[in-house]
């Protein structure tokens, strides 16, 4: 498959000139109402960027952060950039991948126009990442059959990614090869990356999709209009738990109910082997006021307590397969992630 297979939909990450460029990225915490973009010419600005969600999804965090590398690099030493790129957000492990391989790549250079040689790797982290995200659709799409209604949970697009995505790239791919069925999306709360975001890319896309409020996933279940699950993750440990967006795991417990197969799409880079289970997962833990005060709307008394975890783990046992651009991993356990990644 080849981009002409797919609309010509903004591009969330973009690098804008040479060595003294800067990044470009699409802000989605103004979509789906604006479409713009926030250009990046120092560390901070990337950190800020990546902390305060204008770029997010765990693989286009990853490619935003080597971006960051060659921007910092430029005033500062490596180990000071990376070291505070890492603060940004705990959870998606993109983020610390990439970190280490412009690190791994800077110390392997030969001191011949070093910016040149990291800008050259960070286009390269780009670029496997867009071929991934091809790899990954290819390898899934035929789990989707004609007439089958999918249920999706956060966002797993081109906005996530370098491109294409992970889980959407799966039902991008199926429809680019004819086939028709309905999507489902979770709208995704406090932030509603599914009402905001995933929508807002089946649109571009031209995809049947219907929004649903979160505590709505049982009923459609229940009544049969869906038949498979497909979500994305931001950190899968060696027995293939997975750490994603808020609500992934409630999601899994009600497909595991109804008989619905449930599965994961990510890159390999998304696999943490140090970590055993995903009991050892760090959880973001967000400000109580995207929950009390919802896009800036105050939606609950002052003064009330509040739990935000940005993440939940979902337990292997729960997960039919994983998609990779690898192929896909199912039954889902240890010696089965092991064979693959």
């Amino acid at each position: 498959m080849t981009s002409r297979d797919y609309p010509d939909v903004p591009r969330s990450i973009q690098w804008v000139g040479g060595t003294d460029g800067f990044l470009r990225l699409l802000d989605q915490t103004l979509l789906p109402t604006a479409t713009a973009y926030r250009d990046c010419h120092s560390v901070a600005d990337v950190w800020e960027a990546i902390r305060s969600l204008r770029v997010r999804g765990a693989p286009a965090i990853g490619v935003a952060a080597a971006y960051g590398v060659v921007i910092g690099v430029r005033s500062q030493p490596l180990a000071e950039v990376t070291a505070y790129l890492r603060t940004s957000r705990p959870t998606a492990v993109n983020l610390f991948w990439a970190l280490e391989r412009m690190e791994r790549h800077f110390h392997a250079l030969n001191g011949d126009d070093t910016l040149r040689q990291l800008l050259d790797e960070a286009h390269a982290v780009y670029a496997e990442d867009a071929a991934t995200c091809r790899a990954i659709g290819a390898a899934g799409a035929d789990l989707i059959r004609d007439g089958m209604g999918v249920l999706t949970h956060c966002n797993t697009g081109g906005l996530s990614t370098a491109e294409y995505g992970t889980a959407l790239a799966v039902m991008f791919t199926a429809a680019a090869e004819g086939r028709r069925f309905r999507v489902f999306a979770d709208e995704t709360r406090p932030l509603l990356q599914g009402a905001r975001l995933t929508m807002w890319e089946l649109q571009q896309h031209g995809i049947d999709a219907t929004l649903l409020c979160d505590n709505m996933a049982a009923q459609v279940m229940k009544e049969g209009r869906v038949r498979l699950v497909i979500v994305g993750a931001d950190r899968i440990a060696a027995n293939g738990d997975t750490a994603n967006k808020i609500g992934t795991y409630g999601v899994a417990v009600l497909a595991k109910h109804h008989g619905i197969p449930f599965y994961v799409a990510a890159p390999v880079s998304t696999f943490d082997l140090s970590l055993p289970s995903g009991d050892a997962i760090p959880i973001e833990q967000r400000d109580p006021r995207e929950v009390t005060h919802g896009f800036g709307r105050q939606t609950a008394p002052e003064g009330v307590a509040v739990y935000n975890p940005a993440f939940d783990v979902t337990p292997h046992t729960l997960i039919s397969g994983i998609i990779t651009e690898r192929g896909v991993i199912a039954p889902v356990n240890a010696e089965t992630v092991r064979a693959v990644v």
